[in-house]
C-alpha cells in the first residue's frame, strides 16, 4: 500500500503536521487541507487521492458535512474521520453517513495507521471486486447471447423436422397438407384465446400440425379408397393414431407432442377412439384441435359436398359440446369473431411455410 495518497483535514496546522508526518513515515503521499471547504475543492480539482483522513470538529464545515458532500460525488473513497469527542452517538452519525471509520484523539501511530491501511484494504478489495462482478456480468451476457444464439438455431432446427415430417406425409397425401397448416393455425388460435402459455401452444402446435402423420403408415389401398371402408378397413384407418404416437414419441422434443396426436380422435363423452378417454382424460391440445379440426373440414369442399359457412359450422359444434367437444372450449371458441377464421384461411393458403409461426 506505499504511495497511496491520503488528504489530511484539519483546521489546526500543528495537528495536519503530525498526522501527514505520521503517515509520510509509512510511506505514505500527504497532501493537506485546513477545512472542509478547501478539502472539496481540491478534490473537485481532479486531483485523485485513496482516503481522506478529517477531524470532525472545524470551524468551516465540520467533518460530518464533509463526509455527506464527498460521498454523494466520490461514493468508493473511504473516509476516516477523526475526533476528540467520546460520544458514541457522534461516532454512529458519522458511520450511517459513509463513513469507514472513525479514530479517538489522542491516538498513537500504529493506530492511526492501523485503521488507514484497514481502510485502503477494504477499498481495493471492493474494487477487485467490483472489476470482477463488471467482468462476471460481461462473461454471463456474452454466454447468455451464445445460449440464445444455439436456442434459435435449435429451434430452426425443430420447425425443419416439423417441415419434413408434415413433406413425407404430404407425399403421402396431399390433401392434408393444407388441412394441416390451417387446422394448427386454428388450434394455435383458440389456445390464445385461452391464455395458454407460449410453451404450451408450442407443444400443442406440433400436435396439431402431425395430428395424421401415422397416416404414412396405413396401406394406399385403405388411405385411398373412394367408397365406404368396410369394417376391417374401417379398424386398420382408425390405427393411424397410435402409429402417429409410436411414431413422434421416438423424437424427444415431440414426445409431449405425440401425446395429443395419439388422442386427437378421442370425444370428450368417451365415445371416440382409440383409447375411448373421456373429459379431461383427453389431453388440452386434443380437445382444442377437436374444435379446430371440425370447423376446417366444414369450411372445406368435399367430393360429396361443398363447403358450409362459418355460422354453419360454429352451430354445429355449439350443438356438439359435451358430447364431441369439451364444452368449455366451445364457449370460448363461440366469443371469438368469425373474420379471424377467414383470415387465418386466406394467410396459410398464400404462405410458403410448412409449420405456420407461433
Amino acid at each position: 500500500m506505499p504511495n497511496n495518497r491520503i488528504l489530511v483535514v484539519d483546521d489546526e496546522e500543528t495537528i495536519r503536521e503530525i498526522v501527514s508526518s505520521m503517515l509520510g513515515g509509512a510511506q505514505f503521499q500527504t497532501r493537506q487541507a485546513c477545512s472542509g471547504v478547501e478539502a472539496l475543492s481540491i478534490l473537485e480539482s481532479g486531483d485523485e487521492f485513496d482516503l481522506v483522513l478529517s477531524d470532525l470538529m472545524m470551524a468551516e464545515m465540520d467533518g460530518i458535512a464533509l463526509l455527506e458532500r464527498a460521498k454523494e460525488r466520490y461514493p468508493d473513497m473511504p473516509i476516516v474521520l477523526v475526533t476528540a469527542v467520546h460520544d458514541i452517538s457522534v461516532a454512529l452519525q458519522a458511520l450511517r453517513n459513509g463513513a469507514y471509520d472513525y479514530v479517538l484523539k489522542p491516538f498513537e501511530r500504529e493506530q492511526l495507521l492501523h485503521t488507514v491501511r484497514r481502510a485502503l484494504e477494504h477499498r481495493r478489495l471492493k474494487r477487485e471486486n467490483d472489476a470482477y462482478r463488471t467482468n462476471l456480468e460481461a462473461l454471463v451476457a456474452a454466454r447468455t447471447q451464445q445460449w440464445k444464439t444455439a436456442l434459435s438455431k435449435l429451434e430452426e432446427s425443430y420447425d425443419i423436422t416439423l417441415a419434413a415430417l408434415g413433406d413425407a406425409l404430404d407425399l403421402k397425401d396431399n390433401e392434408t397438407e393444407f388441412h394441416s397448416r390451417r387446422v394448427t393455425a386454428f388450434t394455435i388460435a383458440i389456445a390464445r384465446k385461452m391464455g395458454l402459455s407460449k410453451e404450451e401452444i408450442k407443444v400443442i402446435a406440433r400436435g396439431a400440425f402431425l395430428h395424421d402423420i401415422g397416416k404414412i403408415a396405413i396401406p394406399d389401398g385403405i388411405l385411398f379408397k373412394p367408397g365406404k371402408l368396410t369394417d376391417n378397413e374401417m379398424d386398420t384407418m382408425k390405427e393411424h393414431c397410435y402409429l402417429g404416437y409410436k411414431i413422434i414419441s421416438r423424437i424427444p422434443f415431440l414426445a409431449e407432442a405425440a401425446e395429443i396426436i395419439y388422442s386427437h380422435q378421442e370425444r370428450y363423452d368417451g365415445t371416440g377412439y382409440p383409447r375411448k378417454l373421456k373429459g379431461d382424460e383427453i389431453p388440452l391440445g386434443a380437445r382444442i384441435f377437436a374444435i379446430a379440426d371440425t370447423l376446417d373440414a366444414m369450411r372445406t369442399d368435399r367430393p360429396y359436398r361443398a363447403a358450409q359457412t362459418i355460422e354453419a359450422a360454429r352451430k354445429e359444434i355449439e350443438a356438439w359440446a359435451g358430447r364431441q367437444f369439451d364444452p368449455q372450449i366451445v364457449k370460448i371458441f363461440l366469443e371469438m369473431p368469425d373474420d379471424i377464421w377467414e383470415d387465418l384461411r386466406a394467410d396459410i393458403n398464400a404462405a410458403n411455410t410448412s409449420f405456420p409461426k407461433l
